[in-house]
């Protein structure tokens, strides 16, 4: 939320002063308004209006007690006609320094801009109080219906005379999204069918309708019969919008391990355990939620799922009468409550070749060879290479020396 703005401007004989400001009295105290000041301006003003250095750039300060974050963007027209043949103004946004201030760049800039250009064409700005015309909108109107309607509709498209408008919006900014791999398996996080229409991008159509938790990326490129590079494309649209998020491969040789978050769900934090009961249970009779954490804090880093599965099997609990174990594993992976063990190939000769800039030449080809530098997982491998993972180490151990390739855990 926009907290204020208002509008300052250098003058010669008077020095930085504030002429309107929204709320009134915000800023600078006025006649008849008794309110809290957001900050002390004589403390500030000399960064409103600063030095002709800092001039004609997106400048922010932040008030002594670091309570307001003040985004402005001074501008100075040199000109003749001008007193000291300058003229300096800011329009300034004030925001709490909690809030993330990149949205309100643009709106800052805009301000500027457009402002500057009126004050070229007609002196908006430094004949106000001369003009007399009742077909424009005065400084302090402009500002108040901005700050209004920028915290209402995130958008205003104000007419401020016959020749300009004020047109401006508030865009919500992302992180960029990490790169989508095809070992990947995307998770939607609302229901694209409710909001998708004939309007929507084919090829993001084709992607959407192939997402349902278990495909990896590359079966959702081949299924929606979309080149891969595109599928990665849209799936990374729909990341940068939150409308998906990314979990690895399900395997049944995959391990996992509990995270110290696991400690939330024992507890039972926010009703955790009754959330997961809900996800991951298949029909039929349900368990005491006490198994549910006895599941969770069996896994281990030297347990596969497959090992984890026959370990309850054997101690007389049938998981899998009772619980959709990709489910559940995926509720653990969502929540943060467990964390997903990969396995590294690492061949010392081969990593000694790239250090050489020597080859080494593999006895019935290099098929895996790359992938043995300790840097790709075995989940890329079996996506990459179509391959399971019982086969991927029966070839890996055929590389020469034996016993030359090892495999880590982390």
């Amino acid at each position: 939320m926009i907290q204020g703005i208002f509008f300052a401007r250098f003058l010669p004989q008077r020095g930085t002063k504030v002429v309107h400001q929204s709320p009134p009295g915000c800023i600078v105290a006025e006649p008849g308004v008794d309110r809290p000041r957001f900050f002390d301006f004589e403390t500030m003003g000399e960064y409103i209006i600063p030095r002709q250095g800092f001039c004609n750039r997106y400048v922010t300060i932040c008030d002594p007690e670091d309570k307001y974050r003040i985004l402005g963007h001074p501008v100075c027209i040199k000109d003749e006609k001008y007193v000291r043949n300058e003229f300096m103004f800011n329009f300034c946004i004030v925001i709490g320094v909690e809030v993330d201030m990149h949205p309100y760049e643009a709106v800052v800039r805009r301000l500027a801009s457009t402002f500057t250009e009126m004050e070229i064409q007609n002196r908006f700005l430094s004949q106000e109080d001369l003009s007399t015309s009742a077909d424009r909108r005065s400084i302090a109107a402009l500002i108040e219906i901005i700050k209004e309607d920028l915290n209402n509709y995130n958008e205003c498209m104000i007419p401020v005379d016959d020749a300009n408008t004020i047109n401006m919006k508030l865009f919500p900014i992302h992180r960029h999204p990490p790169p989508v791999k095809s070992w990947h398996v995307p998770i939607s996080k609302m229901k694209f069918a409710e909001i998708i229409d004939d309007t929507w991008d084919l090829t993001m159509k084709k992607v959407i309708a192939q997402i349902d938790g278990i495909k990896d990326v590359r079966r959702i490129s081949h299924d929606a019969d979309v080149a891969l590079d595109l599928t990665k494309i849209a799936l990374q649209h729909l990341l940068y919008y939150d409308s998906i998020l990314m979990l690895d491969l399900f395997l049944f040789g995959n391990i996992y391990a509990p995270a110290p978050e696991i400690n939330d769900f024992i507890i039972d934090k926010d009703g955790m355990q009754d959330e997961c009961s809900n996800y991951v249970y298949i029909n039929g009779p349900r368990l005491p939620k006490f198994y549910l954490c006895r599941l969770f804090t069996s896994l281990c880093t030297s347990r596969t799922i497959k090992e984890w599965l026959k370990m309850h099997l054997d101690q007389g609990f049938p998981v899998l009468n009772y619980v959709d174990v990709r489910r559940f594993i995926q509720f653990g992976v969502i929540k943060g409550l467990i964390y997903r063990v990969h396995k590294y190939a690492v061949s010392s000769q081969y990593l000694a070749s790239l250090v050489t800039g020597q080859s080494v030449k593999i006895e019935g080809g290099d098929l895996l060879q790359s992938y043995t530098d300790g840097c790709h997982c075995f989940d890329q491998i079996t996506a990459e290479r179509n391959i399971g993972d019982a086969k991927i180490m029966d070839q890996l151990r055929k590389f020469p020396p034996k016993g030359d390739v090892e495999i880590i855990y982390r």
